[in-house]
């Protein structure tokens, strides 16, 4: 840091502070900066209707009500979402079914997303996760296919790329990871596979893993560069979250703190320390769950809802998934 006076003296950093001479961050970072990490917010968007919503939450003060950002290009429901530090990616989703891709700039999210190059295959429920440099979208329908097609984010323009497929044909399916690796999990026909796409090796078909505590379908999922967090589905509906450790990812995944309610066909995204459960049904509902990762037997706190109840949302964040801060 420098002292803002002409000249460097001998005087304590203690005095320069008190005399408001000692530089404070706002005078050396623009925010946000390295000392808040990425954009600190989670967005959650489409949904049954269809709905070309947007909101978003604001981690930081996760009480409040979402706030309404600038909309998807159509309206739709049955989407999936992902992304990285600086943009999300919401693609497929019905009617049609779709293959677009609409891109959030994080930095200017009152305009209306833009449209990228779209996915190989028009298709919705499905599901998406990814690293700082690519989107995997894997599963869908109708009817349930195995195709992941990968998001070049530095050519978000281009058709996805077909990659090697899910180990089984789903739609209604979850997904999360951490840089590495991206974990699907259950889906339509009712399973509890739970397939890993190895990032530096995605021609080949993604491996199986130990699967979640019982078959579902209609769940969402969001975690951190540890833990992967699968919650709520059908049949029931349930508040069950299952937790995979990513360091044993052969091990039945273990079922945790539940939601607040039980639902189905919700969305979900998060930080590093948090992970956040919204919409759902039946219902809808407005509903948003919040996990704590360091206290995750404990049931979700509910905070501030979303602007709308609704659901077969999507949802994404610059913070979910390990993503670097």
């Amino acid at each position: 840091m420098s002292i803002r006076q002409d000249v460097f003296g001998l005087e304590t950093v203690y005095r320069l502070q008190v005399e408001g001479l000692w530089s404070a961050k706002s005078d050396v970072w623009l925010s946000p900066s390295p000392f808040f990490g990425s954009w600190d917010y989670g967005y959650f968007g489409g949904g049954a209707g269809p709905r070309s919503t947007v909101d978003r939450i604001d981690y930081s003060n996760d009480t409040a009500t979402a706030s309404v950002k600038g909309p998807l290009s159509l309206a739709r429901q049955r989407p999936t979402a992902t992304g990285n530090s600086s943009y999300g990616y919401f693609g497929g989703g019905f009617p049609g079914p779709l293959s677009t891709v609409d891109r959030i700039d994080y930095s200017n999210d009152t305009a209306t997303a833009a449209v990228k190059g779209p996915l190989s295959s028009a298709r919705y429920n499905v599901a998406a996760t990814g690293n700082s440099s690519y989107g995997y979208f894997g599963g869908g329908g109708p009817p349930q296919v195995s195709t992941v097609d990968r998001v070049d984010y530095s050519n978000d323009t281009a058709t996805a790329s077909v990659r090697g497929p899910l180990s089984v044909a789903r739609r209604l399916l979850a997904a999360t990871g951490n840089s590495s690796y991206g974990y699907f999990g259950g889906g339509f026909p009712t399973v509890s596979t739970v397939d890993r796409i190895d990032y530096s090796n995605d021609t080949a078909t993604a491996s199986p893993k130990g699967p979640l505590s019982a078959g579902r379908y209609g769940l969402a999922a969001t975690g951190n560069s540890s833990y992967g967090y699968f919650g709520g589905g059908i049949p029931g509906p349930f508040s069950t979250v299952d937790r995979i450790d990513y360091s044993n990812d052969t091990a039945t995944a273990s079922p945790k703190g539940p939601l607040s309610l039980a639902r189905n066909v919700l969305a979900a995204t998060g930080n590093i320390s948090f992970g956040y459960f919204g919409g759902g049904g039946p219902g809808p509902v407005s509903t948003v769950d919040r996990i704590d990762y360091s206290n995750d037997t404990a049931t979700a706190s509910p905070k501030g809802p979303l602007s709308a109840a609704r659901n077969y949302l999507a949802a994404t964040s610059a913070a979910a998934n390990g993503l670097p801060q």
